[in-house]
């Protein structure tokens, strides 16, 4: 008699310890988020993101000779193979961003110099050339179809470069920050389920290149990184400040889901979302657009009185996007642009104590079923 052991599943994986980090810990009965020891609120606004970066991928924060060097190294990685870029012009103009750069990122790794090492030397190397990259396919694909697409500037720096890229022009210092500290804001966030997909794939030995393509597939989803691009529908549905309220409570009532509200770890406030939210007001007077963030901020008043539900980190970043120009259909590619620096870490961090990722299922189906022949069915 064949019999199955049976053990009860945790759906979604949810309190599960699968790895042991030193990149990032999120206090979700807190509403904390520590990067390497440092909470949110001690880097948010004070550093750039090749700070970040830096701080993820070696430990520590860059002195200036450091982040000096560390900048124009990710700055002249800017550039794609030739083979790539004709990768983007052949993709259709309507295709969706995330799905043309998760191709794109696959198909840079028949092109790494460091092809199949694994090394910690090539893998640092492969890191500062799949991050540049991943901005400047983002940044092309915008451009490529409508006008031409541009080249990094070594006077810049990371952020500056990816909104000059992007935008056809040089931004301004606010929007500069801006982007700067809205990157460092997503650039990682624990074992999210797309940092969990490029850990498990790179457990195979896959490469890095692999492991994040599956961080892009997974990354793609409404309900992980999507969802910013549904605030922004949903405000757009809404339209005028004086709707908000009757559009709200209609959703309420019926059932529906808010996006952008709640989230797995936080139990309260999500600490990314409150520096957003400043700079969605910032921003919005300037940019033409108060009235996204007066309906979004009574959103939030909204939301708050009914459900006691607070904003996750895609909230304000729909509107603090729009107001730096970018396109709704390229928020969440912007989002992994940003976390590319935490997959980067983990993958490599993943690489240094290296075991395959192979959890159980529960067997729900039958046993000792007889064949029969295709004739006799």
């Amino acid at each position: 008699m064949t019999t199955n052991k049976r053990n009860t599943p945790v759906r979604g994986l949810e309190g599960v310890v699968a790895a042991d980090t030193a990149l990032t810990y999120v206090d979700g009965e807190n509403g904390k988020l520590y990067h390497r020891g440092y909470e949110l609120d001690q880097l948010a606004g004070k550093i750039c993101y090749e700070e970040m970066v830096h701080l993820l991928w070696y430990g520590e924060l860059p002195d200036q000779s450091q982040l000096d060097d560390f900048r124009a190294e990710l700055v002249a990685e800017m550039r794609l193979p030739e083979q790539v870029f004709d990768l983007l012009r052949l993709a259709p103009p309507n295709a969706n961003p995330m799905v043309v750069l998760r191709t794109a990122v696959s198909a840079l790794g028949m092109f790494d110099p460091d092809g199949g090492k694994n090394t910690e030397a090539a893998n640092q190397r492969k890191a500062r050339r799949i991050l540049a990259q991943v901005a400047t396919i983002v940044a092309s694909l915008h451009r490529i179809h409508e006008k031409p697409a541009l080249s990094a500037d070594a006077r810049m720096g990371f952020a500056e470069n990816y909104l000059y890229m992007f935008n056809g022009k040089p931004p301004t210092e606010l929007e500069r920050k801006v982007l700067d500290t809205t990157l460092v804001l997503h650039a990682d966030h624990g074992l999210a389920a797309s940092t969990f997909a490029a850990r498990a794939t790179v457990s195979t030995l896959a490469g890095m290149h692999s492991a994040l393509t599956s961080a892009l597939a997974s990354l793609k989803g409404p309900l992980h990184g999507g969802a910013n691009r549904e605030v922004m529908e949903m405000l757009e549905q809404i339209s005028a400040p004086d709707r908000v309220q009757s559009y709200i409570e209609g959703m309420l009532s019926n059932g529906k889901r808010i996006m952008g509200f709640g989230h797995r770890v936080y139990k309260t406030e999500d600490p990314r979302s409150r520096h957003l939210r400043r700079f969605s007001e910032k921003l919005s007077h300037g940019a033409g657009t108060a009235d996204l963030y007066e309906m979004s901020h009574r959103i939030e008043e909204l939301v708050l009185e009914h459900k006691g539900i607070r904003p996750n980190v895609d909230f304000y970043s729909a509107t603090v996007q729009r107001a730096l120009g970018i396109p709704k259909e390229f928020y969440t590619c912007i989002f992994a642009s940003a976390r590319t620096a935490g997959w980067m870490a983990h993958i490599m961090e993943q690489f240094r104590d290296n075991r395959l990722i192979r959890p159980r299922s529960n067997y729900t189906g039958g046993f000792d079923r007889t064949y029969t022949p295709v004739e006799t069915r």
